[in-house]
């Protein structure tokens, strides 16, 4: 219910924005603070449309709308030619939801317990697509110093961009190919006591809405969703410049944790019912939704755009913090079960990483 309320954020910053003179920072402020409940709706009403759809549309619900909010703020700073930003939000979010939505649940999804339990063929395959995720990103970085730095290539760039789309295109497929494995040919390995109250890392309601309603309620917040995204964008610059902070940073952090505090309510709440199953899922399987499906669908999108984006990231500390995400949950999943201070471990490194973000040098 609180979320209803939430909403007043969004008439607030749309009458900042369109009927005052306020600053830049406040309607950026304002307006990244309404995405929030816009993003609670989005999710409840997939929730809601999956039940009435059934387990293959819902999957392909949870693949149109899952990181919808995400993707529409993402798509407006990328058309504004942010490509770094960007970029900079896709490493936040998949530290974001690894790290501290993740991390968040556990402490308090234990709290008062000696340990939560999860499904470890189902922790196990995330734990793998996260290796393929490491490899899918340090490949075009790996690619960019050999031809820049060592062969000293021309057309770094030209061959940097190909990489990138081929790699998008491979990425999309095998995210794909893992929804037909986990929703289709091989459910029963990932089945557990609680498999009948979600489909992919959707929950299912006991009493959903009538379909048009869920599909009303979808389109209603994704489009003010998007009026949101655009204020978000136009503002981005001169906030950063006003707070004296990088727009990195921006994207890395607060874009990034925005976007996905949906998700991170949804896996507090499911861990302190005791369902690590579906928080593994709405954490660890949103990151690699953000990796194998969001990322490289904005490397194609960008050239319609007109801002072609490829999958180079150039500052190390992305690198180091994709990869310790892929060796960290790999570690803490291997024996089905997590502690308050496994959990306290990866907010602890997420606050490492984001003072790193926080003093790395523009450029």
């Amino acid at each position: 219910m609180i979320f209803l309320y939430l909403l007043i954020l969004v008439p607030i910053s749309l009458t900042l924005a369109y009927l005052t003179k306020a600053s830049p920072t406040v309607i950026f402020i304002t307006s990244i603070l309404a995405i929030i409940p816009l993003a609670v709706w989005i999710q409840r009403g997939t929730e809601q449309a999956a039940q009435r759809t059934g387990p293959s549309i819902g999957g392909l619900l949870n693949i149109s709308f899952g990181n919808a909010a995400e993707l529409v703020l993402a798509l407006f700073v990328l058309s504004a030619g942010n490509v770094g930003v960007v970029k900079a939000q896709i490493t936040g979010s998949i530290i974001g939801n690894s790290l501290l939505g993740l991390g968040l649940a556990i402490v308090i999804g234990t709290w008062g317990k000696e340990k939560l339990t999860f499904n470890k063929n189902q922790a196990g395959l995330l734990s793998t697509l996260l290796m393929l995720v490491l490899i899918g990103l340090l490949l075009p970085a790996i690619f960019d110093i050999t031809e820049r730095d060592i062969i000293n290539a021309p057309n770094a760039l030209a061959l940097d961009e190909s990489l990138s789309l081929a790699v998008s295109i491979v990425l999309i497929g095998l995210y794909i190919a893992n929804l037909i494995y986990t929703l289709v040919t091989h459910h029963d390995i990932f089945s557990t006591g609680n498999e009948k109250k979600k489909i992919g890392n959707i929950r299912i309601v006991e009493d959903p809405w009538p379909l048009w309603k869920s599909l009303l309620i979808l389109a209603a917040a994704t489009a003010v969703t998007a009026l949101e995204a655009e204020l978000v964008s136009s503002s981005l610059e001169a906030t950063a410049a006003s707070l004296g902070i990088t727009t990195f940073f921006l994207g890395v952090i607060v874009l990034a944790v925005i976007g996905n505090a949906a998700e991170y309510l949804s896996a507090v709440y499911f861990a302190k019912k005791g369902d690590m199953d579906l928080v593994m899922q709405i954490t660890v399987g949103s990151t690699v939704q953000v990796a194998l499906f969001v990322a490289p669908l904005l490397v194609l999108v960008s050239y319609a755009l007109g801002n072609p984006m490829d999958l180079v990231f150039n500052n190390p500390i992305e690198l180091i913090s994709i990869a310790g995400v892929a060796f960290i949950v790999n570690a803490i999943s291997k024996d089905g079960e997590v502690t308050w201070f496994e959990g306290a471990l990866l907010i602890g490194i997420y606050i490492l990483f984001g003072i790193a973000f926080f003093l790395v040098t523009p450029g």
